[in-house]
């Protein structure tokens, strides 16, 4: 895989390059608009071979808010900007640092928080053998998971129960039968919003 290490690092330093206008725009706005608090939410995930790394996001909630590692689309954690800002995955550019400094590559499964990478078991251990990614095969089928889970009577057990194994299936999938080219068919339909059977 060393193709994709190499357009790892090159395509995410030209994208920060690229982007640091809209991302200084962003850093601004986020100031002014969900002041007493940090620009970014750094949190501790788990990466390739469970070893925990610290992810980058734009923050799109509120300071010491308490809620569980599911988000859920309306939750009033969520700053109105924030919800304008994770409709568009924005909040997840900073993540272009992670793939440039090495903890994610661009197409790969997301990162959980530590704590679901201990529910593996058997072959779907194999899942960790892949680097985290902003975007992926399980990301396509599910942009939409906080609106699927603000349907659910009870979000965490319907994540962990349905989503999360899905996932893990289709990550699996993706870890065996990957190519570059899949990859870049990936990143291509992620920002057309497509789903890959389509």
């Amino acid at each position: 895989m060393i193709v994709k290490f190499v357009f790892d690092r090159c395509a995410s330093l030209i994208g920060l390059i690229l982007l640091s206008p809209l991302l200084a725009i962003i850093s601004i706005l986020i100031k002014i608009k969900m002041p007493g608090g940090p620009i970014f939410f750094c949190q501790r995930r788990v990466g390739q071979y469970g070893k925990l790394f610290t992810m980058y996001k734009f923050r799109s909630m509120t300071v010491n808010h308490c809620g569980s590692s599911v988000s859920v689309a309306g939750e009033s954690r969520i700053t109105p900007f924030g919800a304008k800002i994770r409709r568009y995955k924005i909040d997840e550019l900073p993540e272009l640092w992670n793939v440039l400094i090495g903890d994610m590559s661009f197409v790969g499964p997301r990162p959980d928080v530590p704590g679901y990478a201990d529910l593996l078991q058997g072959k779907n251990r194999k899942v960790l053998k892949l680097k985290p990614g902003i975007t992926g095969p399980a990301s396509l089928k599910y942009r939409n998971e906080e609106e699927i889970l603000a349907l659910q009577v009870n979000p965490q057990k319907y994540n962990d129960e349905i989503i999360f194994p899905d996932k893990v299936r289709i990550n699996i999938e993706y870890l065996e039968n990957w190519s570059f080219w899949k990859d870049l068919r990936i990143i291509v339909y992620t920002i057309l919003s497509k789903d890959l059977d389509q």
